[in-house]
């Protein structure tokens, strides 16, 4: 399930204190300009008289207004107004930042869990249908290295020693199906078997005995 962004809100007495000082800030309210009351701040914001009281105090302890005792609150700093609002906006755009790295991440943990399950699906799918079908063919090219080379199929004796029952032989351009006692295998040849689970091992260990499967 896709995870939901948690919506984190601010204490509404700075949202109010930011509303009013980005009112200062694009001059709405001029320098020496009265402000509204805290009552009308309140009624206008649908707050209580004492989260408007915060808000004013933000505003006044920032010095972005000034409280003149008995007269009410005037707009003293277009300058602090700007500051306190591009912080708040750069507060907002982190937290932002912050939220969508954390979705992002659980995003792709749900991701790499569902990618997890479907590999492994396939895995076990791929193995039962390898169990159904034995005589899914495996090829092996034989190189210069080779053991066993210019040998034929009866001299090599192959599924005694590999336990691989060879079904073609690609040599050149040509393919040789179901090749008789007599075929020879030489060096740049692909064959084609059909064998049990550890059949590759052997027959990487009968033509090759110093190397092993990467």
């Amino acid at each position: 399930m896709a995870s939901k962004r948690m919506n984190v809100a601010k204490p509404k007495y700075q949202q109010i204190a930011v509303d009013v000082a980005a009112k200062i800030a694009d001059q709405t309210f001029k320098v020496g300009e009265k402000i509204h009351a805290r009552s009308t701040l309140a009624n206008k914001y649908s707050v209580s008289p004492e989260t408007a009281r915060k808000a004013i105090s933000v505003l006044v302890d920032l010095e972005i207004v000034q409280a003149k005792h008995g007269s009410g609150f005037y707009v003293h700093s277009i300058e602090n107004a700007k500051h306190f609002v591009d912080q708040y906006q750069d507060v907002q755009s982190i937290q932002e930042l912050k939220e969508d790295l954390i979705e992002s991440v659980e995003k792709q943990k749900e991701e790499l869990s569902y990618f997890s399950e479907i590999l492994d699906k396939l895995v076990g799918q791929t193995k039962r249908f390898d169990s159904l079908n034995p005589l899914n063919p495996v090829t092996f090219t034989l190189t210069e290295e080779a053991n066993h080379l210019e040998m034929t199929i009866s001299e090599l004796n192959l599924w005694q020693s590999t336990t691989a029952t060879l079904i073609a032989i690609k040599h050149g351009d040509e393919l040789l199906v179901s090749p008789g006692p007599y075929a020879k295998l030489s060096a740049g040849d692909t064959i084609y078997f059909v064998g049990h689970e550890s059949t590759l091992q052997h027959v990487q260990n009968f033509f090759y005995p110093t190397q092993s499967i990467e």
